[in-house]
């Protein structure tokens, strides 16, 4: 059920998500990103939070890039403004997981993360929004002042889920 959730919710912002079998060997269980589809492998797949997080990948990526990205697009290699995309795929599935209404460790489990999941849900939780200026940046959310100013709800809410 809860992939499932998450699935619906990536499907309706415009990402293509397949459920097949795979059979090559992926960088997270279960999942695989191929032409700018995130393949899901329900058998295989260990964390159903990192669902979010590679959908923030694809999301926050310019819309010519997303349409071909393939295997870890979380390395941020050779791409010209990649610098910040992890950082902003992990502010994007924070807001994600907020607006489907999950418990921070659904995305931020203790096998991921390189051991800072524990930090990232400090941080995020005591509304020190990592990346968040990235992403505003991009438009798809505002920081405090600018969702005044603009009439809208601030970060974690987005304005827009997906880059263009």
């Amino acid at each position: 059920m809860l992939t499932q959730k998450m699935i619906t919710f990536i499907r309706s912002i415009g990402i293509e998500v397949e459920c097949t079998a795979i059979h090559e060997i992926t960088f997270l269980p279960g999942i695989l990103i191929k032409n700018g589809k995130l393949v899901v492998d329900e058998a295989k797949l260990l964390y159903p939070g990192d669902l979010l997080h590679e959908a923030g990948h694809l999301a926050v990526m310019p819309a010519e890039e997303r349409k071909i990205a393939g295997g870890n697009v979380g390395e941020d290699k050779e791409r010209s403004q990649a610098g910040g995309e992890e950082m902003m795929a992990i502010a994007w599935s924070y807001a994600a997981l907020t607006h489907l209404g999950l418990s921070p460790q659904v995305v931020f489990h203790p096998n991921g993360y390189k051991g800072a999941s524990d930090w990232y849900i400090e941080q995020y939780t005591n509304g020190r929004y990592i990346a968040l200026p990235t992403l505003q940046w991009i438009g798809l959310c505002y920081d405090e002042n600018n969702a005044h100013a603009n009439n809208m709800k601030p970060y974690p809410h987005m304005i827009k889920w997906i880059r263009e």
